[in-house]
């Protein structure tokens, strides 16, 4: 957070924008060490040099390090040093900043610690990366994404009740915002961004798989028809094409009972049942959840079956035995 922070002082005023990557060679790389670490300028232990940077250009150009000797801290304690303040300025020189001769500039050659609450670029480093680089307007400045993406939900919350639940060619799938984790008979969790998946689909109200087709239908207001990790043509299509009224814009919970050959829709305190062979709804439909499956509540939050046993998720897990409709 810190050295993202130091890097946020030149955004903040150049038409430049810093990214941190996890794999490959990054236009600026960041090391810790003691000592001698590769190059020609090895550390000389505490209070010494702090840290160094190349300046811009090919191979090792920008590349910034810092001596893992030193007492880094976020504040100013005795012998403690800056992180802050010293990863500013060595990124100025990445940038291409020289020393500079203002006593107030970070870029001065002396480190000297000041107050770094509110800590902006001081006038005369602002000026010289500005005439490198130009001066960031609201013009060029990033916007904010209007709608962030989701945060991955916490897999070990006490009272964490998922989306949806839904088997997929032999392996659970648990949806939760816009995730999903998947179980395999031999593997473990793992969890996934949903979008990765299937790009066409933000979040899962509800899924099922009418595993004779090896189909899998997930809804969120309307629904998807996917083999896998592939969406089928010509969707997303209006749930009102299940037989469902107007009314109903969302899909509890789905769970297709191979035993009868029916899916059930939970909506509400309420449920319907669909007839796979015949495309229609059951007639009498919908029934209350609280008089046909005593026991479960008046509401399911998820549901499927698994080796002939019907699971529903709310708080709690409540296994039964395969009814008949």
């Amino acid at each position: 957070a810190t050295i993202s922070n130091a890097f946020q002082l030149y955004s903040d005023v150049i038409p430049l924008d810093f990214k941190q990557i996890y794999s490959g060679t990054a236009d600026i790389m960041i090391l810790f060490k003691a000592g001698y670490h590769g190059d020609f300028y090895p550390f000389d232990g505490p209070n010494g040099v702090l840290a160094h940077a190349n300046a811009p250009g090919p191979e090792q150009g920008g590349d910034t390090h810092f001596d893992e000797d030193e007492r880094w801290t976020l504040s100013s304690r005795g012998e403690y040093i800056n992180l802050l303040l010293v990863a500013a300025h060595e990124f100025g020189h990445a940038l291409g900043l020289e020393h500079s001769n203002d006593p107030l500039a970070l870029m001065y050659p002396t480190y000297q610690y000041i107050n770094t609450d509110g800590y902006t670029l001081p006038r005369d480093d602002r000026l010289g990366v500005q005439a490198l680089y130009g001066v960031r307007t609201s013009t060029n400045k990033p916007e904010p994404k209007p709608n962030p993406g989701p945060s991955p939900p916490e897999p070990c919350k006490r009272d964490l009740v998922f989306d949806a639940v839904t088997s997929i060619r032999g392996e659970l799938y648990f949806f939760k915002n816009g995730y999903y984790w998947k179980k395999g008979y031999y593997s473990g969790l793992s969890m996934h961004e949903i979008k990765s998946t299937w790009p066409s689909i933000d979040s899962v109200d509800a899924g099922y798989e009418f595993s004779g087709r090896d189909i899998s239908f997930l809804f969120k207001g309307k629904y998807w028809a996917v083999k896998g990790r592939t969406t089928l043509p010509g969707y997303p299509k209006p749930i009102t094409k299940f037989g469902f009224p107007t009314y109903v814009r969302k899909i509890d919970a789905a769970v297709y009972v191979k035993s009868t050959g029916r899916t059930l829709f939970f909506v509400g305190t309420k449920y319907w049942s669909f007839n796979e062979r015949t495309a229609q709804m059951d007639r009498g439909f919908p029934k209350t959840i609280q008089h046909n499956f005593p026991g479960i509540g008046s509401r399911v939050d998820a549901a499927f079956e698994n080796d002939g046993e019907f699971k529903h998720y709310k708080t709690k897990t409540l296994t039964i035995q395969p009814f008949i409709i």
